[in-house]
């Protein structure tokens, strides 16, 4: 195994995270290449259970090396909180273990604001963000707008560049959303708390992924979010601010000519989708409560609950697509224990026309779920090891979801352990 990214199919929410804690036993380095702290990547292993929104999820692996890439919106704040949270649980992290890019656009406190003022304001139509500054935050860099990781190491080039970014920036919070401006107090007491404790982790990483590669180590790119959140592919205006896709990972990760060998997509037995926007196969009532009860399904950074439902074919294979998935891994199979049939929405109904193709964007609201229902295996599955010890019904499910989305499925997730799994070859 080369290098390779680990990504999201659906909505996110997949397990992603679950499966980089797994597969790092065979890395050198993962990457965290694009989005913020609004991820919420939950690893449970011989160290504990954690929620890991910012760090790498190859965080928890003794020996690997993390990089935060100059695609992701690196917030100190939240940064911190979450490294002294993890360190709190015996986890070593370092400038040894942890590397920021100094090319990384640094999420400020008024990024925060901005999100929560705009969804106040967009009131019954809000996208559903998490509220943790992306959107603007991503606005900000594409007007270049925002400070550079590696500018905390030009103090004076810092303050003054952070004075000129305040006084636009406060012209929006006082005269558009009637909020606060920020001062100068203000922003020296971030740089004091914040900023300064974050610095000595910035360094050329992209330099370090080079030379990495040159001596053959290998390479994990670990993604935020899944196929339909990525800003030019997903279900727009509901999705995130950045690309989500692998295709993306060399270039957020400041090693723009890496190759990567491997997609691995990660896949949820059934179908689960925090925020706003169509949900074509979603379920409601007590058959959703049940649903969501089995698996636990609220958000690692919100904890609001999942809207959830019925494993998404159509969804899927698109998702598939948009990555341009090697292999595939489904989690959370044994959720599904508790059922006699399980639902599928194997196809969509638009405007009376049934389709295997994921509509445009404002299309999707039209698109009724078609259902089909395979047999259950009612029985407890998370302590199987091998395919071949898997109830007949749940190895046809999965093999149904293989041949309908056209990717080979390598690992079945039958529990959150990092060793609830079965590798299939």
């Amino acid at each position: 195994m080369s290098n390779c990214a680990v990504v999201g199919i659906n909505w996110g929410d997949e397990g992603k995270g679950r499966m980089v804690d797994l597969l790092t036993e065979n890395y050198d380095i993962v990457v965290r290449y694009q989005g913020g702290g609004n991820a919420g990547h939950t690893v449970i292993n011989d160290k504990g259970k954690f929620a890991l929104h910012l760090l790498p999820s190859g965080i928890l692996r003794d020996g690997v090396v993390n990089i935060l890439g100059n695609g992701v919106a690196v917030d100190p704040q939240n940064l911190l909180n979450e490294m002294n949270q993890v360190m709190e649980k015996g986890v070593k992290i370092s400038p040894d273990n942890l590397k920021i890019s100094d090319r990384a656009s640094l999420l400020l406190p008024w990024h925060r604001d901005l999100d929560e003022l705009e969804e106040q304001r967009l009131a019954d139509k809000k996208f559903g963000s998490t509220k943790q500054g992306i959107a603007p935050f991503y606005s900000d860099k594409y007007q270049k707008k925002t400070i550079l990781a590696g500018e905390l190491n030009y103090p004076e080039e810092l303050r003054s560049h952070l004075k000129d970014l305040m006084e636009w920036k406060n012209l929006t919070l006082t005269k558009v959303y009637g909020a606060a401006p920020y001062t100068e107090e203000m922003l020296e007491q971030w740089i004091q708390e914040y900023g300064e404790k974050i610095r000595p982790f910035v360094c050329n990483t992209g330099s370090y992924l080079k030379k990495a590669n040159q001596e053959g180590k290998k390479i994990m790119f670990e993604a935020q979010l899944g196929s339909l959140r990525d800003l030019d592919y997903g279900i727009h205006p509901y999705t995130t601010s950045s690309n989500t896709s692998a295709g993306y990972a060399p270039i957020g990760s400041g090693f723009p000519g890496a190759k990567i060998d491997d997609v691995i997509g990660v896949v949820k037995a059934y179908s689960t989708c925090v925020g706003e926007g169509p949900f074509v196969s979603e379920m409601f009532g007590p058959e959703a409560d049940k649903l969501r009860e089995a698996g636990a399904e609220y958000g690692a950074k919100t904890g609001r609950p999942r809207r959830v439902g019925a494993m998404d074919i159509v969804a899927t294979r698109y998702g598939v697509e948009v990555q341009a998935a090697t292999e595939i891994a489904i989690t959370k199979l044994d959720v599904l224990s508790y059922l006699d049939k399980i639902p599928v929405c194997v196809k969509y109904e638009v405007n009376g026309e049934l389709t295997d193709e994921f509509p445009f964007p404002v299309a999707l609201k039209d698109a009724k779920p078609v259902i089909e229902y395979f047999d259950g295996w009612q029985c407890d599955i998370s302590g199987i090891k091998k395919w071949e010890d898997l109830p007949e019904n749940a190895r046809k499910y999965v093999e149904f979801i293989e041949k309908e989305i056209g990717c080979k499925v390598t690992y079945v997730s039958v529990g959150a352990e990092r060793d609830s799994i079965i590798l299939r070859k």
